[in-house]
């Protein structure tokens, strides 16, 4: 395989001590294994960059513990939270005025929105374009799409549903 390393002999000579460090990061076995199969993953796709052979082992175990944070982080930022116990935490919808909704009146909303929301929102809801595309079409920062995709729809949903919290909206639907 890369640099002349067997990738069955890698395995078979690293993975008992790479499976022992996982499962002391993690305190998991399934975590343990998967964080170990991922690391010889990515020394499958990558391993061949390395130059040094008799760095193979500290590769490995870097490799396995950049993962480790990467994972830990994602499970910060995103935390897994079952639904019934945030239930209490989410808004409250009421889907009424939404399931008579067609797409026409959402156009027509839309069309009442401020051209600098309505190209964001349009180009990323309709077209499907990235935050990265709208932000080179419009010729503004990515962190001003995002910004500006956000306060969009906030304004869109307030003339959808005739909330009129900011007090500047007084378009309502045909309902």
């Amino acid at each position: 395989m890369a640099n002349g390393v067997d990738f069955e002999s890698l395995v078979a000579s690293h993975y008992q001590s790479l499976y022992q460090f996982a499962f002391s990061l993690t305190r998991d076995e399934a975590d343990a294994c998967d964080l170990t199969q991922q690391t010889f993953y990515i020394w499958a796709a990558k391993g061949h960059q390395l130059r040094d052979e008799s760095k193979v082992k500290t590769w490995l175990f870097t490799t396995l513990h950049r993962e480790f944070l990467g994972a830990r982080r994602k499970q910060v930022r995103f935390p897994h939270v079952e639904l019934e116990q945030a239930a209490a935490e989410l808004p409250a919808v009421s889907p009424a005025p939404f399931n008579r909704l067609d797409t026409s009146q959402v156009l027509a909303a839309l069309a009442h929105l401020d051209e600098i929301y309505r190209a964001p929102v349009s180009l990323f809801y309709l077209q499907d374009y990235s935050y990265l595309e709208i932000a080179e079409i419009l010729g503004v920062p990515i962190g001003t799409v995002k910004s500006r995709l956000a306060r969009g729809l906030d304004h869109l949903h307030r003339l959808l549903t005739g909330s009129n919290a900011a007090g500047s909206l007084s378009w309502q639907p045909d309902l």
